[in-house]
């Protein structure tokens, strides 16, 4: 009985770890990015809606948003929730990434361009 129980739970433990390998590693947006996109007209549009990340250094989907913006990023508004704890309380951030826009619409976890895009009404322009 005692073997049967080790074989089961050793099963379970090998999914739940291929699931996290697949949530930290699969892309989360399937739709292409236009690669000719102006990311920085993009992430202007977003810093004038209000919209603001949520996140942390160490965690791979901040990670990823981030580096969809390359450069451009330096125009969106972020928040470091562990340096300012307060703050992200106050906000009810739970998770990583989270997006919240001037309007008060939250997005949680990470996004895609596309995504971005789509919820926020500013266009994936071509340069």
């Amino acid at each position: 009985m005692k073997n049967k129980f080790f074989w089961v739970f050793a099963f379970l433990l090998m999914m739940l770890g291929i699931a996290g390998f697949l949530a930290f590693y699969l892309p989360n947006s399937t739709i292409p990015i236009p690669a000719n996109a102006n990311l920085e007209s993009f992430a202007k549009c977003l810093a004038s809606k209000g919209a603001t990340m949520y996140g942390a250094k160490w965690c791979p989907h901040c990670l990823r948003e981030k580096g969809n913006f390359g450069e451009s990023f330096k125009y969106i508004s972020y928040v470091e929730c562990p340096d300012n704890i307060q703050l992200c309380t106050e906000k009810g951030i739970t998770g990583y990434p989270t997006w919240i826009f001037g309007d008060g619409k939250i997005l949680e976890g990470e996004q895609g361009l596309s995504k971005l895009s789509s919820e926020s009404g500013c266009p994936l322009e071509s340069k």
